[in-house]
């Protein structure tokens, strides 16, 4: 389950402390596990801010919080506030946005150059893959893999989000995808050749704002038309 962590915290030395904040990112690179963290400065007071740091989970945190170098810049921006800051530890119980983030991760995974990355910090293990083109669903991890360095290995892509809806657990992406055949794909040559195709990907997220059913719909028919598969069985 995703845990946020509310600091609170009143200072008149805030750009001190910005630059403390600054040197801390610096030296737990690679190893801090903070998703996504932001200031806000209160409106009616100026010396009073409120940082907000997001964490996969809470166990996550803690290991953020066990690093020497995170106890050593707490002290020092308790030294840098009027007073002692206060804590507020959250699990996240909803989040839209964090729905529509992991999508959005999903298509930058899949079209990303280099090795495929590990699937199992942005789905569930038991993911359920639904797509009208295959004769069986891809069910887990492996199986999703599988499917995703099928097209990997077929054609150089990239996908342009066109527009994205959250409502619930669900995340509805319309999508562009356009791709450059360099291997074989479904029996078919590398050709070389530029193709297209626009889509739908509905996706049901799970615990934790991780994928854990998808749906597609796609012109997969004028894919192949494109590539020439077409011709060659009418042939």
């Amino acid at each position: 389950m995703t845990f946020v962590q509310l600091i609170d915290c009143k200072t008149s030395r805030f750009d001190e402390m910005n630059q403390l904040m600054d040197t801390w990112v610096e030296k737990t690179q690679g190893r801090r596990t903070a998703t996504h963290s932001v200031i806000g400065k209160d409106r009616s007071d100026t010396n009073h801010f409120v940082e907000i740091v997001e964490f996969p989970s809470y166990e996550e945190a803690m290991k953020n919080s066990n690093m020497p170098e995170t106890e050593r810049i707490f002290q020092e921006m308790v030294a840098l506030c009027d007073e002692m800051p206060t804590f507020t530890d959250l699990d996240v119980v909803r989040d839209d946005q964090l729905h529509a983030l992991n999508a959005r991760r999903f298509f930058e995974m899949a079209q990303a150059p280099g090795e495929l990355a590990p699937l199992d910090g942005l789905m569930v293990e038991g993911y359920h893959d639904h797509d009208p083109a295959r004769e069986q669903d891809a069910i887990g991890l492996d199986a999703v893999r599988r499917v995703i360095e099928m097209w990997r290995g077929g054609f150089d892509m990239a996908f342009t989000i066109e527009d994205q809806i959250t409502e619930g657990d669900r995340v509805c992406t319309r999508w562009t995808w356009n791709g450059t055949h360099k291997g074989d794909f479904m029996g078919i040559p590398a050709s070389g050749k530029k193709v297209s195709m626009s889509g739908t990907t509905v996706f049901r997220c799970g615990e934790g704002g991780k994928i854990a059913e998808g749906w597609w719909q796609y012109d997969r028919l004028g894919l192949m038309a494109d590539l020439g598969a077409l011709d060659a069985m009418g042939g």
